[in-house]
């Protein structure tokens, strides 16, 4: 596949990672040279340094021919420019675009992205991908990391173990004789700063960080089997009133629950926006580094805080002042990877990585096959890839154990019909099925490959 990433910041250089390392052919457009030279410098990617709206700048990409273009620059304007000409000019057939700005994403204008309008096919928003992470977070507060799949009655959890953990220095295939009912499956462990799938011998010890998947149904009683004290989480306090503290303040009053939120903005002007767009959530202008202004938000009584501000650093601090204050659980916003092993020793429970989110919402829409769900795991070193089953693809009629994974790919969990069963090597997988895989970065092309249906689908 030919693709075109225009935007080599965080995310196009992600992407690009990602399609790289599947043998696709990927040109980055930026115009900022040293990105350009990053990319090229550390991916197997060509480089063009320009403005990817321009027409001529996208020829000498390659779009003629090109498979598909991804815009992800940092201007909103310029990725539905890149969008449009993609489309008049050059026939490109598959278009995304990162959208950030409120104001292009409301439902009322969603005509705009029609094929004779603005043709964008898919439209991302990280601030809504973010929002909808940190609300899962809050959801399942003794997990550092979740996402949901199967429509939303599956998760994947990272869980961290300690020595409260009751299973600890046990074999993976004793847990599932311990508790064959569960239909929890340990599908990654991080061990050491590895990332690696356990086999049926290992075991689990503390320190470890487990990514289990399961059922909702399942849910409590596997943070119990792991030791997690499940706490309703009914105050928060939002640090941040931009965009992603705005959508989650947003989606907690639609929840409802009698949930009652507080927001801290340093900026009075988005202060008052976010003010004027919250009917329940109070909203202080101050700076949430001040321990005045976090009792005043109620920080004591708080069941959990969410630091979600511009500034990674900003968000560390907060969430350690937070803790030190008495809030028991607290989530940082980080966009930068290399902080992530600090949150730990700091005391930071759970974290939101807006690159991932958004890199994961990408690449569920151009990975082959009838893929419904990709979650990226840590620096991109592995996904969890939710499929239906089509009937071209080589693992349709096959039993597990037959089908030609490769070394450290796990299936995590089979949906037929309403059913979601946990997998066993007899289970037969059937056209129409659901099922979710984890891989290893390097396996990830191999179960395309497996999942990959034929050129009619299309």
């Amino acid at each position: 596949m030919k693709v075109i990433i225009c935007g080599a910041g965080q995310v196009g250089w992600q992407i690009a990672r990602h399609l790289s390392g599947e043998n696709n052919d990927v040109t980055v457009v930026d115009n900022n040279p040293d990105l350009v030279r990053r990319a090229t410098d550390t991916l197997d990617v060509q480089g063009l340094h320009g403005f990817a709206s321009y027409p001529d700048v996208l020829e000498r990409a390659g779009a003629r021919d090109a498979d598909m273009i991804i815009a992800a620059t940092h201007s909103d304007e310029v990725n539905m420019v890149t969008c449009q000409v993609a489309h008049s000019v050059f026939a490109i057939s598959r278009k995304i675009a990162r959208l950030r700005s409120q104001s292009y994403l409301d439902a009322i204008y969603s005509d705009l992205y029609r094929r004779d309008h603005m043709p964008i096919d898919v439209v991302i928003s990280p601030e809504k991908e973010v929002a909808e992470a940190a609300l899962q977070r809050l959801a399942v507060p003794a997990a550092f990391d979740t996402e949901r799949f199967m429509d939303g009655k599956a998760q994947l959890m990272g869980l961290r173990l300690d020595e409260d953990c009751p299973v600890v220095n046990t074999p993976l295939r004793q847990l599932s004789d311990l508790f064959s009912t569960l239909r929890v499956v340990v599908l990654a462990v991080r061990r050491g700063g590895h990332l690696f799938a356990p086999e049926a011998g290992d075991q689990l010890f503390v320190g470890d960080e487990a990514y289990v998947f399961a059922p909702n149904e399942d849910i409590p009683r596997t943070l119990e089997v792991f030791g997690k004290v499940v706490h309703k989480q009914e105050r928060v306090v939002i640090l941040g009133g931009g965009n992603v503290g705005l959508a989650v303040a947003k989606a907690l009053e639609a929840q409802g629950r009698g949930l009652r939120a507080k927001m801290i903005e340093r900026n009075r002007g988005i202060a008052e926006r976010a003010a004027d767009a919250l009917e329940r959530t109070i909203v202080l202008n101050g700076d949430a580094l001040d321990r005045a202004i976090l009792h005043e938000a109620g920080i004591v009584r708080a069941d959990a805080v969410l630091a979600v501000t511009d500034d990674d650093k900003t968000n560390l601090l907060a969430a350690v002042r937070a803790k030190s204050e008495g809030c028991p659980f607290a989530i940082a916003l980080i966009n930068d990877p290399t902080l992530v092993p600090l949150l730990e020793p700091i005391g930071v429970d759970a974290y939101i990585n807006p690159r991932a989110t958004t890199v994961s919402s990408i690449l569920r829409h151009i990975r082959h096959g009838r893929v419904r769900g990709v979650y990226s795991i840590g620096d991109a070193e592995a996904e969890v890839i939710e499929a239906q089953v089509m009937s071209t693809s080589s693992i349709a009629g096959s039993m597990i154990r037959d089908i030609d994974f490769p070394e450290g790919v796990l299936v995590g969990a089979v949906q037929k019909g309403d059913k979601i069963l946990k997998p066993t090597g007899a289970m037969r997988i059937d056209e129409g099925d659901v099922i979710v895989i984890f891989a290893m970065a390097s396996d990830v092309e191999r179960v395309q490959q497996l999942l990959q249906v034929s050129v009619d689908f299309f």
